[in-house]
């Protein structure tokens, strides 16, 4: 009988568990956000602000919500850092993208590094939360800004991909469809546009969150926790 009521009892009161990696550029304030997320959550508060220093490898922190645990790696942002990020791909359950929407000057660099991790494999199917932080910076742009300033990138490079394109191969045209001579009155197979290769990655844009938060006030992270919850649990269920 002890037995079976011990048994019973850790079924109830087991909790599913998700790993949720945290990327982003060197000096983001990711290490900042997850002690924060660990402050607002866990009965032993995170590490102070004043005392983080830029994140060397990884650094993890785990909260407990309503039948789940949450599992985050925080991993470092530095250029010969970057490549460890991919190690956590296939581990990981959802993936947090974290922007300092208050350095305009680092931008561009910031959204080349995005577009590797939205089109990689490995995390198509996994859900993926782009967070605007330091929104208590009064030059920062807003969420509604970020997303703006990443679509603008994104029209701008594949602009800049089609003409090299265009200019590597004259008979191709501007919906990237080859118009030679060779498919004329044949029966080949209709030819790929560029449309066709870059559907997964426009559907993921068209579904892409963007937050906005503080990692020093702790404005909108309880938001990006909650999104975090729910995207994990449903697709635990499809």
């Amino acid at each position: 009988m002890y037995h079976l009521l011990t048994g019973l009892y850790e079924h109830l009161t087991r909790k599913d568990e998700y790993s949720v990696v945290i990327i982003g550029l060197d000096n983001t304030l990711k290490q900042t956000m997850l002690e924060k997320i660990k402050t607002l959550y866990n009965p032993i508060p995170g590490m102070p602000a004043d005392k983080i220093g830029p994140t060397v490898g990884q650094n993890i922190g785990k909260i407990s919500l309503p039948s789940t645990t949450l599992h985050f790696f925080d991993l470092g942002g530095q250029r010969d850092i970057r490549q460890i990020w991919e190690k956590y791909y296939d581990e990981c359950h959802a993936v947090v993208f974290v922007v300092d929407a208050g350095d305009q000057g680092r931008l561009s660099e910031c959204w080349e590094v995005f577009d590797t991790v939205l089109t990689s494999p490995r995390l198509l199917n996994l859900p993926l939360l782009l967070l605007a932080n330091k929104q208590d910076t009064p030059t920062s742009l807003s969420p509604a800004e970020v997303r703006e300033s990443f679509d603008a990138w994104h029209r701008a490079r594949s602009e800049s991909d089609l003409n090299d394109s265009l200019n590597l191969d004259p008979d191709a045209n501007p919906d990237g469809e080859n118009v030679s001579g060779d498919n004329i009155g044949g029966n080949t197979a209709r030819p790929m546009r560029l449309s066709d290769v870059d559907g997964a990655k426009a559907e993921r844009m068209a579904s892409l969150d963007v937050l906005g938060v503080s990692a020093l006030t702790g404005d909108g992270v309880k938001d990006a926790v909650t999104w975090l919850y729910a995207r994990v649990r449903n697709a635990r269920r499809m």
